[in-house]
């Protein structure tokens, strides 16, 4: 399990939970099963419900009649759990960060330090890669992606380049992007900016943003009054959607009402986000992004 993935902020997110030892939970996020693991030890007649959409993950199945994985993206939270005959759990726990797995492994092309194919997907099973969003989208929904998701301010003179190289051949290597961009990558903060380039397109291959406000959206329906959400996020735009949704029960400032009288069905736990210790960032140098939210379901 340690060399898929080191869970981040492991005993702040399920001390988060509240664990009943009786009670019903889902991790969302399987991966190496790290927080899973941590959240069977607390249970005795408990269940534990996990999710995760790569295969892979499906090799650190655990050994446990208490314990069921679903190779299913968390978007289909209430559905899966209603086949599961379960309407109401006690706490959920998602963990956003892709898996130290995910980029140790050069053949699934989510880092740029190995010349690996431009793939980037999550489910192997679906067909957009990171190259075909590189050689087929249009300059306008390119701009978009380096906007929101690189939080590249002016992405155009980026995307001009990106176009002129495809034109001579199609990307089809993390090596071909960086051949590509080169010109954007002199000085110190080349392998920073080639992070949320590398970022942005695995955000746009796996529908992240689209999968977390739909999960989000089903989070008050499934969860007791009293029950816990714990979600720990590594990208500013996931961290603010999620701490609006809990703070309002919508994702967008020109959604929540002034004058409405309907109160959000979350409340959230912690006034400040939550981050790993300096400790933990230097035993894991991937947690250092990570900020972790907490909130209980109110009262119907």
């Amino acid at each position: 399990m340690s060399s898929y993935h080191i869970p981040v902020l492991l005993e702040e997110s399920v001390e988060g939970l509240q664990v009943d030892p009786s009670g019903v939970y889902v991790d969302l996020t399987f991966g190496g099963g790290g927080h899973a693991r941590a959240i069977l030890s607390r249970l005795k007649e408990g269940r534990l419900i996990a999710f995760d959409k790569d295969e892979a993950a499906t090799e650190n199945r655990i050994d446990d009649e208490r314990f069921v994985l679903l190779q299913q993206d968390f978007r289909f939270l209430k559905y899966n759990l209603r086949y599961l005959g379960i309407e109401k759990v006690d706490g959920i726990l998602a963990d956003l960060g892709v898996s130290s797995h995910h980029f140790d492994d050069a053949s699934r092309g989510f880092t740029y330090r190995e010349d690996g194919p431009l793939d980037m997907r999550m489910n192997r099973s679906v067909r957009l890669t990171a190259a075909d969003v590189l050689n087929g989208y249009t300059p306008e929904e390119l701009e978009r992606i380096f906007r929101e998701y690189a939080d590249v301010r002016h992405p155009r003179r980026l995307v001009e380049r990106i176009v002129a190289f495809r034109e001579g051949r199609p990307f089809r290597t993390a090596g071909d992007l960086q051949e590509a961009l080169r010109s954007f990558l002199r000085g110190g903060a080349g392998n920073k900016f080639l992070s949320r380039i590398f970022q942005a397109l695995r955000i746009e291959v796996n529908g992240e943003m689209e999968a977390l406000r739909e999960m989000l959206q089903q989070v008050p329906q499934v969860l007791r009054p009293g029950g816990r959400l714990v979600v720990i996020a590594y990208h500013s735009l996931e961290d603010r959607l999620v701490k609006h949704f809990i703070r309002t029960g919508h994702f967008k400032e020109e959604e929540t009402d002034p004058f409405s009288t309907e109160k959000p069905p979350l409340r959230p736990v912690n006034k400040k986000v939550i981050v790993p210790s300096d400790e933990e960032v230097r035993r894991n140098p991937r947690a250092r992004s990570a900020r972790m939210r907490i909130a209980e379901r109110i009262e119907e």
